[in-house]
């Protein structure tokens, strides 16, 4: 609590100012409100919460890893790399032999890529919450956004179910391909009841996102950008055209060129993270900035 304003009269100074703030700060701290009041100095400071790795060096350098006890939040907009980031969380987790669960709002998670990352299946509980109604294209088309705001609903309630089990050392909430219209709708409230059910336990809670939600509520919030791309030198030579091969481009790659799978295209991408928000006490040493490339099967 900051000194309060003490007016002294002119010529007078010396032992009358110090007396009289003596006196001040006594009758303020005899009033019933101020009485149980902690000065800062006296405040007990939040244990440094444990860190464990993210999968991904780079990351680690920045952050310290992801903490226990925490929400933790990674945004980036669509082939920004938190995709890959969020695959090397569960395959580091389930070499740690901790039981993780992975929360699809959309669907989107695809088992091969993440065997191809060393992702341990016996240890990972996914749960897809796509609308398995059966319903036909055109009444799919009518409920479009309907199934949305249902499959975030239910993404919200298994995970509110899932850490209050406890029992995981990781909880990934997939929202990346959730609209940030919609994912921005989330109370707060629901943010805050997450942190405090995954508070003094050993569960990392991940939220994947396009772009920040979770506000105020995250102990650690990443930015994920990428900077660029490359091609494997092989593809590179055959998708260079020359001559008149422009003219018949398209009978040249179904006839001549066995395309590989898309996921083979790139080499690698160059992602930069950035540190939005820590509330941790530890703090980057240089910078808050790193980069780091994904890799393809």
């Amino acid at each position: 609590m900051s000194s309060p304003l003490v007016c002294i009269p002119e010529g007078r100074s010396g032992f009358f100012a110090e007396s009289s703030h003596v006196r001040i700060s006594q009758q303020l701290s005899a009033q019933p409100k101020l009485a149980g009041m902690v000065p800062a100095s006296r405040l007990t400071v939040r244990p440094t919460p444990e860190m464990v790795s993210s999968g991904i060096g780079e990351i680690d350098v920045l952050t310290g890893g992801l903490p226990r006890g925490c929400l933790s939040e990674i945004y980036g907009p669509v082939s920004s790399g938190r995709t890959s980031v969020l695959l090397a969380a569960l395959a580091a987790a389930t070499r740690r032999e901790e039981s993780c669960a992975l929360v699809d709002a959309s669907d989107a998670f695809d088992p091969e890529s993440a065997a191809s990352v060393g992702v341990d299946f016996q240890k990972l509980l996914w749960v897809r919450c796509r609308d398995g109604s059966g319903r036909t294209d055109s009444a799919k088309k009518k409920a479009a956004s309907l199934s949305e705001a249902s499959n975030l609903e239910r993404a919200l309630r298994v995970a509110d179910l899932l850490l209050q089990s406890s029992g995981f050392g990781l909880v990934a909430l997939d929202f990346s391909d959730v609209p940030f219209a919609a994912a921005r709708h989330i109370p707060l409230t629901t943010w805050f009841r997450f942190r405090r059910a995954v508070e003094h336990t050993p569960t990392v809670l991940l939220i994947v996102t396009q772009a920040p939600c979770t506000q105020t509520c995250a102990s650690l919030l990443v930015r994920l950008q990428a900077s660029a791309v490359r091609l494997q030198p092989s593809i590179r030579s055959s998708l260079r055209p020359s001559g008149n091969q422009f003219s018949d481009l398209r009978s040249q790659f179904s006839v001549q060129i066995h395309l590989p799978a898309h996921a083979q295209l790139l080499q690698g991408l160059q992602v930069q993270g950035e540190i939005q928000r820590s509330r941790l006490e530890r703090k980057p040493a240089q910078s808050v900035k790193t980069a780091f490339m994904t890799k393809t099967g």
